[in-house]
């Protein structure tokens, strides 16, 4: 069991390195294939079988949001069905939590954000979101949700709830490697978005502030996207120099997946903003390079 936990949090930090690469995808797949072929092949308790279902519900989880981060929205489907039915099975509630989240993302960006909503419901009934962070997390991303269904109340309410209940975590105590991401970096990341979908560019420009001065440096992939959306931001304040000087900080390696399709709609909303201006020609020169 150690040596299967050790893996699993070789997989959470490669993701959290380099994002949703067919790499982590491939391997978080090959790894929840060895747990099951040790569940099928191996006497064993009903809690060892349960915690080897959590392992390969986590395992498949963590392929299915490579795939959603990679933007292979086909692969994440087939990964939901499989991590949904291994979380059952398990009965570990932080797990059904984190699978139920991964569905919220995927459906989001399938544009089916009434599901996502329902997802993130499902979360909240888990008995995992009696934990303060967990119900954090689970606000957090509802707030997201509220604001792509347009719905500007719900969203700001569900920030502050969030808010509320990260202020009564105890982000000292021990937490799965999965959930080791979430803190108030994560929470002002999930607020940019929020705020961002919602057009209040200037408070999703602090947000966005807030979570590049307090992110953890392994986390890559989410500084990445940090910067997409602070650019964001800063062109929808009409200031598209220090929108490029904010994008064009976003290394090669990085701009895949969700953030290269933030930074293909910059390009799309700055050649509108300003189209004659230097810096939307500098950002096209530097892109065809």
């Amino acid at each position: 069991m150690n040596r299967l936990a050790a893996q699993f949090s070789l997989i959470i930090a490669n993701d959290n390195r380099s994002g949703g690469t067919h790499h982590v995808e491939e391997a978080a797949l090959d790894w929840a294939r060895h747990v099951l072929h040790l569940q099928n092949t191996r006497p064993a308790s009903q809690h060892v079988r349960g915690r080897l279902y959590a392992l390969a519900a986590a395992f498949t989880g963590s392929a299915l949001w490579a795939a959603i981060d990679g933007g292979r929205l086909d692969r994440a489907r087939h990964h939901l069905s499989e991590a949904v039915a291994l979380a059952g099975l398990s009965g570990d509630p932080a797990i059904q939590f984190r699978v139920w989240g991964h569905a919220g993302a995927l459906y989001r960006h399938q544009g089916r954000y009434a599901n996502a909503l329902a997802a993130d419901e499902a979360a909240k009934r888990t008995r995992a979101a009696r934990n303060p962070l967990y119900a954090s997390l689970a606000h957090a991303r509802a707030a997201v949700h509220h604001a792509d269904l347009r719905n500007r109340q719900a969203a700001l309410r569900s920030l502050g709830v969030a808010e509320a209940c990260l202020n009564r975590a105890d982000t000292e105590a021990p937490r799965p490697a999965w959930l080791r991401f979430y803190d108030s970096a994560e929470f002002h990341l999930l607020a940019l978005t929020t705020a961002g979908t919602l057009g209040l560019w200037e408070e999703a420009e602090a947000h966005a502030h807030h979570t590049l001065a307090t992110l953890r440096p392994d986390l890559r992939r989410n500084r990445a996207l940090t910067h997409a959306y602070l650019a964001h931001a800063q062109i929808g304040q009409r200031e598209p120099e220090l929108a490029v000087a904010t994008a064009s900080r976003i290394p090669a390696e990085a701009r895949h997946g969700r953030t290269a399709h933030l930074l293909n709609t910059f390009g799309h909303r700055i050649h509108a903003l300003a189209p004659h201006s230097p810096a939307t020609r500098e950002w096209f020169e530097t892109e065809l390079l």
